[in-house]
């Protein structure tokens, strides 16, 4: 079975993605199986996207009973699911507008749209982004990303970026010309390897962006959604301190729906009416079936203290893995992240590997043998981005398969 469906991918399928040899058949909370039986406990969630795991029996029966209703009904029309969930979201954040798309890189769309059309009577359009960033796979956002393998081959891209270090508030001010309209970044970089954004940062960001009326577009697809612990990353960078801290506007998606396609992007209130009527549009953005389980999905991780279980198994991870780094120097070289959002720099010189494939790629390969699903990031980064929902049990079980893959590896 397995190999039939490997081989009717290779037929029909565009190659666009480095698979691993894995055929999936279904899930149940943290675990998956595949077509061959062998269990496997997803650490990875879709890439942060499961944040109540995989075919939780409630978002199943909102999606039953909401698809018995209305499915589809275009953004001509007014309906109650949109309206309650861009009153959930904006509740949790502050006063704005919420539109809606259907992915993280139509969220990053939204956000350029914004700032080019902010900028556009004083001739203002270059947004300045972090080395290292993601942003998306449109031609807007690859050209609006720090990596260079996102680029390759996609020239000319699209003029008016400019990139600098992570972190460096000195870089960004340098940075800013007559043109410059906006800075975009991630509070915690997800494809960058993990990499958080410090308070200090934060506060001299937004201090000159109001000095030289720029917009700050915060990035929030991967980080975002109660995966730090917070609902949104700078809550849980800055706690106690955050004061009236705000971006402009704030691009989500991943476990907003978790595991139904859908993306949003508040607008502050002061900004609400740059994209007006006929400005930006989407045919499914916020349909009735994504609203639906998007609204569920916030009743969920209310109701059951989400928030506060992604702080402390998080915060039980990083201690663990602190522990394993001090017992295994040559395979964990650094843990750093927040809440259930958790990047593993391993080292990659062992016998067992090949030298043609990226240590990450190869950790996360032998993980998989063991009987666990992680993400890789960058040549060497480990990512643990698991349902917010997990058990102590289940992350306790995920420790002793690490390890014991560690322990195959450097022997």
């Amino acid at each position: 079975m397995s190999q039939e469906i490997k081989d009717r991918f290779k037929q029909f399928v565009a190659p666009t993605y480095g698979r691993f040899p894995i055929t999936l058949d279904r899930g149940e909370g943290a675990y998956v199986w595949d077509t061959d039986g062998k269990r496997y406990l997803d650490l990875g969630g879709g890439i942060a996207v499961n944040c109540l795991g995989h075919s939780h029996p409630e978002i199943s029966q909102v999606l039953a009973e909401q698809s018995s209703r209305l499915m589809h009904c275009t953004n001509f029309y007014h309906f109650d699911g949109q309206a309650q969930l861009a009153e959930n979201l904006t509740k949790r954040l502050g006063q704005g507008r919420v539109f809606f798309c259907n992915s993280g890189a139509e969220s990053s769309e939204v956000m350029l749209k914004l700032s080019r059309r902010f900028g556009q009577a004083e001739g203002r359009f270059e947004i300045i982004t972090a080395d290292n960033s993601f942003h998306g796979r449109t031609m807007a956002g690859v050209s609006a990303s720090g990596q260079k393998k996102l680029k390759d081959g996609f020239a000319p891209l699209l003029d008016g970026f400019t990139h600098v270090p992570f972190n460096d508030l000195d870089a960004v001010r340098a940075a800013i010309t007559p043109a410059t309209v906006a800075v975009m970044i991630e509070g915690v970089q997800g494809e960058g390897g993990i990499r958080p954004v410090s308070a200090e940062y934060l506060f001299g960001l937004r201090a000159l962006c109001d000095e030289r009326n720029l917009l700050l577009l915060w990035d929030g697809v991967q980080c975002g959604h109660f995966r730090t612990g917070s609902f949104q990353s700078f809550q849980a960078i800055l706690g106690d301190r955050i004061g009236d801290f705000l971006p402009d506007a704030v691009g989500m998606a991943k476990s907003l729906g978790g595991g139904f396609p859908m993306g949003a992007v508040w607008i502050a209130e002061k900004h609400a009416d740059v994209l007006g009527p006929g400005t930006h549009g989407s045919t499914f953005g916020g349909n009735p079936l994504a609203c639906a389980v998007a609204n569920k999905i916030l009743e969920i991780i209310d109701r059951d203290g989400l928030a506060a279980n992604a702080n402390a198994l998080g915060q039980f991870f990083i201690n663990e893995l602190a522990k394993l780094r001090e017992k295994y120097p040559e395979a964990i070289r650094e843990v750093r992240g927040h809440g259930l959002m958790i990047g593993i720099e391993m080292g990659g010189d062992f016998d067992s590997f090949d030298d043609g494939k990226p240590a990450a790629v190869q950790w996360v390969s032998a993980l998989h043998e063991a009987g666990m699903l992680t993400i890789p990031a960058g040549s060497s980064v480990v990512r643990f981005l698991p349902p917010l929902n997990l058990t102590q049990e289940e992350a306790q079980a995920g420790l002793a398969l690490f390890e014991q893959t560690i322990q195959k590896v450097i022997a």
